[in-house]
């Protein structure tokens, strides 16, 4: 939207949501840097905060797709990171999470249906892999085609939906209450902001796993 243009660049109209979110991913790239610059045996506080957090993901990635962890960890991680940080940065005064933005929620959308076609290229062939969209009739392409466009777009709309109304949400509470209860308030956007992250994360990995391991299914049937 105009309103919300910081700066010009050229023809290209600059958001803060471009602005915040590519601080986002100047944070998370410092972070990884400064988290696996010197890794010890021993680990300080910022290497085991960053050991437990891959822990996690990749104990949620082997229980959806084990046999293809490796090569969709460094992705899902990222995704998982970018989108708690961005759900969580409204938290700050004066910012707000990008993922209330339309067009970064689609844009995220875009880049796990690209992802999910690349890595199931990668994994099973062009040939088979676009075999499975011909399964188990190829009467249903049309509706293989169809629901490949229409997840993507629930994907973006649900994100977007859920943090704009929460911010709307939290600011009408504010201007009602006042700062009478900052702490509820608080603690419900963080769990929401975390809980959304998490669906997010974990459809683009639902559907990863499903690009990847489809030939597999059809194999067993």
């Amino acid at each position: 939207m105009e309103n919300d243009v910081t700066f010009t660049l050229g023809p290209v109209l600059i958001g803060s949501s471009v602005i915040t979110t590519w601080g986002i991913m100047l944070v998370i790239v410092l972070l990884a840097w400064l988290s696996t610059r010197h890794l010890d045996l021993i680990p300080g506080a910022l290497q085991t905060a960053a050991e437990g957090i891959v822990a996690m993901i990749d104990e949620a990635i082997s229980a959806v797709a084990p046999e293809h962890g490796r090569q969709i960890m460094a992705f899902i991680a990222s995704l998982w990171l970018f989108l708690i940080i961005a759900n969580l940065v409204g938290l700050i005064p004066g910012l707000h999470s990008p993922t209330r933005d339309l067009s970064v929620t689609s844009a995220l959308a875009i880049l796990v249906f690209f992802s999910v076609h690349w890595f199931g290229i990668k994994t099973l062939g062009l040939k088979r892999y676009l075999h499975h969209y011909l399964t188990p009739s190829p009467i249903l392409l049309p509706f293989h085609i169809i629901s490949e466009f229409t997840r993507t777009l629930a994907l973006a709309i649900r994100l977007f939906g859920n943090m704009m109304s929460l911010e709307m949400a939290a600011m009408l509470i504010l201007l009602v209450a006042g700062f009478l209860a900052p702490i509820p308030i608080l603690m419900l956007h963080i769990i929401e902001a975390l809980v959304q992250a998490y669906i997010f994360g974990m459809l683009a990995l639902i559907y990863l796993a499903g690009a990847m391991q489809s030939q597999q299914l059809n194999s067993q049937e």
